[in-house]
């Protein structure tokens, strides 16, 4: 399975974003999934997690509220609706798949997209 992220790009404190994650091969809708971001010299965090029928949706406290997970199986995409954008927002987004085990655990993840930036202004 091959992940493509897009949709990041500059935007001001209080703007939207929607990432997408394109994953090839129909495998993917049978993955639990996630975001991770990473900001400059910070590691690696998670974000939010969907089971592969588009439940289980698990949030970091910090993005509740504001970011929304989803996908959409027949096109083989998730996504990330992220509002209410925060300069502390800024990062590289990474989406994952495969997930087996807790869905806040980076290794627990199989595959991954090579990110998008993603940077807020003040």
């Amino acid at each position: 399975v091959q992940l493509q992220a897009s949709g990041g790009g500059f935007v001001q404190a209080g703007g939207s974003l929607r990432l997408s994650c394109a994953a090839s091969g129909h495998a993917f809708r049978s993955y639990s999934s996630g975001w991770f971001r990473q900001a400059p010299g910070k590691e690696r965090e998670f974000v939010a997690a969907i089971r592969s029928n588009g439940a289980g949706i698990h949030y970091a406290d910090y993005v509740k509220g504001r970011f929304t997970i989803s996908r959409d199986n027949t096109k083989n995409t998730m996504y990330l609706q992220m509002n209410s954008l925060k300069p502390g927002g800024t990062a590289v987004y990474y989406c994952a798949a495969q997930l087996s085990g807790s869905p806040e655990v980076s290794a627990n993840y199989g595959y991954w997209g090579q990110g998008t930036q993603v940077t807020v202004s003040s």
